[in-house]
């Protein structure tokens, strides 16, 4: 398989393990920039939509691992990657680069690393902060763990998506660092839907109410993702909301054992499961504006 990762700035073939929104956003990057991409999805349709593409679609994931010696998986949460890593475990081989664009446990990726170095394979945690609309638009930072060769060859791969790609440190410090971010960027979404139900409440136009924040001091990048989607009430999922809770979780998790409070993300959490106990769980995150509405039944 040699001349398979080749020279960064030439065409390339990345393995794409996972096609969901963030994975077919990214084949679609990757597909427009000249790259071979070769992907595997539990989803019949997702293949398809990828062969449509211009892509190749495969039967197994061990298929992607055995074509394809950078291989990324863009997977719900971690413990569907572990999955995936045993299924493909007997087809790689020294020289591979595995790099996970999901959020996961840090611990994970930090294990992971190691047992994969044994054998001569390269980890990466390369953690994406943007929605799969962001994706698309090249509009999306990547935050990298692990090996600085390794980084070295995927980073120009990365930047087909991304307006800026970071390597924050050695393994699993991508994935501490999108949790750090995760926190703020939740946070500022409850804030400014929490803003537009008050502006509601109180008769003012929710369009010029978000129009007005967006020139105050008040501004933050993610009224211009997530604002008009609340103002139109338009929750078609760019980034579910219960995947954020699963990060949510994930981010208590970690304070929990270092002993660090976190008072606004315990009430963000119990905001998020009151949301998905209303059905709100697979709309886009920012639905949770319904929460803060008052509303007792999800938007038509």
């Amino acid at each position: 398989m040699s001349g398979r990762t080749g020279n960064p700035e030439r065409p390339a073939t990345i393995g794409l393990i996972g096609l969901g929104l963030i994975g077919s956003a990214v084949a679609e990057r990757l597909l427009a920039a000249g790259h071979t991409v070769i992907g595997f999805d539990v989803s019949e349709e997702a293949r398809l939509k990828l062969s449509q593409q211009g892509g190749v679609r495969t039967a197994t994931p061990a298929e992607v691992a055995e074509e394809a010696d950078i291989v990324w998986l863009a997977l719900p949460n971690d413990t569907i990657s572990l999955e995936v890593l045993r299924d493909i475990d007997g087809s790689l081989r020294a020289g591979h680069i595995i790099a996970d664009l999901g959020t996961g446990d840090p611990r994970t990726a930090e294990s992971l690393a190691e047992q994969l170095d044994d054998r001569g394979v390269k980890f990466l945690d390369a953690t994406i902060s943007g929605s799969s609309a962001q994706v698309r638009r090249g509009d999306v930072l990547v935050m990298v763990g692990g090996d600085e060769s390794a980084f070295g060859v995927c980073q120009r791969l990365f930047e087909t998506f991304a307006w800026q790609v970071r390597l924050i440190g050695p393994s699993g410090r991508g994935a501490w660092m999108k949790l750090v971010t995760n926190l703020v960027l939740g946070l500022n979404r409850a804030a400014l839907a929490e803003g537009l139900a008050f502006a509601e409440s109180l008769g003012l136009d929710p369009a010029t109410a978000l129009s007005v924040l967006r020139d105050s001091m008040a501004y933050s990048r993610i009224m211009d993702t997530k604002g008009p989607k609340m103002v139109a009430r338009d929750f078609t999922p760019e980034a579910r909301l219960s995947q954020h809770l699963k990060d949510v979780r994930l981010i208590r998790e970690a304070a929990e054992r270092v002993g660090q409070p976190l008072p606004l993300t315990d009430e963000h959490q119990r905001l998020l499961e009151l949301a998905e106990s209303l059905g709100l769980g697979s709309l886009d995150n920012s639905a949770i504006l319904e929460v803060l509405r008052g509303s007792d039944r999800p938007p038509k």
